[in-house]
């Protein structure tokens, strides 16, 4: 492996829309395995729904992390609909999600192993997450 990537990341991604479907932000946190914050990125993305935004932050993510690693990567999302179809225990059945399902799949091809764990909002990691999506969107609407 490259002396420049890392072996394990471990990302923690956000997605929200404020309307569902209104104004949408995506962000993640990139941490490399000893715990250090490697990147944060929060962005808006127009008039989405929640679903499309947390697919729209997983992609963006998996895009970001393959700049530090090509390992492992385990993504943690609040998204319990997101990470079932990930893990395949959640059938897709909205062509656009389809569309975003398979961009994933795509950017899961730049490392050796990708894993997808879901957790609650309240645990700090997402918290934080959420905050710098909300942040985005805050900005947006001072505009």
């Amino acid at each position: 492996m490259d002396e420049k990537f890392i072996d394990k990341l471990s990302i923690f991604i956000d997605g929200a829309s404020r309307g569902n479907p209104g104004p949408g932000a995506i962000g993640f946190v990139i941490y490399d395995q000893n715990g250090n914050i490697l990147r944060e990125y929060a962005e808006c993305i127009g008039n989405c729904t929640n679903n499309v935004a947390e697919y729209k932050a997983l992609i963006k993510a998996l895009e970001f992390g393959s700049t530090h690693s090509r390992g492992e990567v385990i993504c943690f999302m609040d998204s319990e609909l997101v990470v079932k179809q990930m893990n395949g225990s959640f059938r897709l059945k909205k062509t656009h999600l389809k569309e975003l399902f398979q961009e994933v799949k795509l950017k899961e091809s730049m490392y050796k192993k990708v894993t997808y764990q879901n957790l609650p909002r309240e645990h700090p990691k997402i918290v934080r997450v959420d905050k710098i999506v909300n942040k985005a969107l805050d900005q947006l609407n001072e505009k």
